[in-house]
């Protein structure tokens, strides 16, 4: 496992300070706050480390209450809402400085048959015929790499972003864990895809952005160390707010998770911010 991949696993293995109460320390990427994909993995975490191992998340909702300084470690509160004869839920909440910044609820389930259908994954190059993208490189050592199939941010085009990640490196065969550092993935490029059509780029003069909520549902057991194909579009924009909606598909073209998320889409004058 290379440094940085192995930087990411710690953080998100928290400490245990008390039955469900836990400690995860921060990681500064640069951002006028810490990034949202951070607290949704250690949150995940914390969670799972109170449900029993046959049941796997299923399902995640928070909202982001309030910007968080990555220069301090976060602490997380696990209620242990419910654990039914199928279901476990788990409500968790991340504090900072006494107040919390976050806070969602998570839903576990064991394995059971059922009906089995999805949405065809698109036809699309794949992952070795992209270059890597230059775009991380703003973060240095991360582990993730991202190879977009389309880079275009100019108005009148879709509000569609597709692109293939992947944790560059070994790592444990471990379902949870897999799964802590996809909802930390997924959080990278997806409010951004409301912002395509208006050919504003994440970093652009007088542009305030920040998460106020976060869903995904974990469909099946996924490898975030291989190739996943992201596939997201933007049904929506108004009122400085911006709705965007991803598939995650494995190589193979199974729908391994989807997610959705509005945020802050601001344009101020540049002059003035």
């Amino acid at each position: 496992m290379s440094d940085a991949l192995n930087g990411l696993v710690d953080l998100l293995g928290l400490e245990m300070l008390e039955e469900n109460l836990f400690r995860g320390r921060s990681q500064d990427l640069g951002l006028p706050q810490l990034f949202g994909g951070q607290v949704l993995g250690q949150a995940l975490s914390a969670a799972t480390q109170t449900v029993d191992a046959e049941r796997q998340v299923h399902s995640l909702h928070g909202y982001f209450l309030r910007p968080g300084d990555a220069t301090l470690p976060v602490v997380y509160q696990v209620d242990r809402v419910r654990d039914g004869g199928s279901f476990t839920t788990r409500r968790i909440t991340a504090i900072q400085k006494g107040r919390p910044i976050f806070f969602c609820s998570a839903s576990f389930h064991g394995e059971e048959p059922g009906f089995d259908h999805q949405v065809a994954m698109p036809s699309l190059p794949g992952a070795d015929a992209l270059d890597d993208d230059a775009e991380i490189m703003r973060f240095p050592g991360h582990p993730i790499e991202f190879r977009h199939l389309e880079d275009s941010a100019e108005p009148g085009q879709p509000a569609r972003k597709r692109l293939w990640f992947r944790l560059k490196g070994e790592l444990p065969d471990d379902a949870a864990l897999h799964r802590y550092l996809l909802a930390y993935s997924s959080d990278f490029n997806l409010l951004t895809t409301s912002l395509v059509p208006h050919g504003i780029r994440f970093g652009d003069p007088g542009l305030q952005i920040a998460s106020l909520d976060h869903s995904l549902w974990f469909h099946e057991d996924v490898r975030v160390n291989d190739w996943l194909l992201y596939d997201m579009d933007s049904p929506w924009a108004g009122g400085a707010r911006g709705l965007a909606r991803g598939s995650i598909y494995n190589r193979a073209g199974r729908l391994v998770a989807s997610s959705a998320q509005e945020g802050l889409t601001r344009l101020r004058d540049a002059a003035k911010t």
